[in-house]
């Protein structure tokens, strides 16, 4: 296990050194996407569309934060992050077609996210549920915002973010996934202790 200071865009090379179990705060541009995001992004691809925002090399962030519009820009107010099993079905592609280096969210994801992160070169970190102020004082400043017909929690984000974490790094791009292994390791006690 390793902590590092990672600056976005953050190289394929770059990232496939990161392992399981590693500690990363991240410093560059981060962007917000959850479900909608997520399917709008992969429709837009579809059919032929121009993206908004670039996510090769990026950080996309499972997020739905609080924001209070500020003069002629906005602040955040808290940025914790979603739950991330609710992208599982749609990861995979996001992965492949779009090529985010680093996905942070919470609570892990499946098989699927794991395999396009070992074949195209990504890595799942999980940031601590219930910490949102703290995600809040990691952005620097919110660059701008997409989609924000979406709504609110729904919209691309695009933060600016300085040594944001303590992320720890739960799939890598070997296809490791700490999730799934932990809930392995606990079925394996779980039938010694019945026996």
């Amino acid at each position: 296990m390793a902590t590092l200071k990672l600056k976005t865009p953050i190289s394929e090379a770059e990232i496939r050194k990161v392992k399981v179990g590693d500690i990363l705060y991240i410093s560059g541009m981060a962007v917000t996407a959850r479900d909608e995001a997520h399917i709008r992004a992969i429709e837009y691809l579809e059919h032929g569309k121009k993206l908004p925002v670039e996510f090769k090399e990026g950080v996309v962030y499972h997020c739905g934060p609080l924001m209070r519009k500020k003069g002629e820009g906005w602040e955040v107010l808290a940025a914790g992050p979603t739950t991330s099993m609710r992208m599982d079905t749609l990861e995979a592609s996001f992965i492949e077609k779009l090529r985010p280096s680093v996905i942070i969210g919470k609570g892990g994801m499946g098989k699927k996210t794991a395999d396009a992160a070992k074949k195209f070169g990504a890595v799942y970190c999980d940031f601590t549920g219930g910490a949102a102020v703290l995600a809040a004082k990691a952005i620097e400043k919110v660059e701008g915002v997409e989609w924000l017909d979406l709504g609110m929690p729904e919209a691309l984000w695009i933060f600016k973010i300085k040594e944001f974490g303590p992320l720890v790094v739960t799939i890598d791009s070997t296809g490791s996934n700490l999730h799934e292994d932990l809930t392995k390791q606990i079925e394996a006690k779980k039938a010694q202790i019945l026996a």
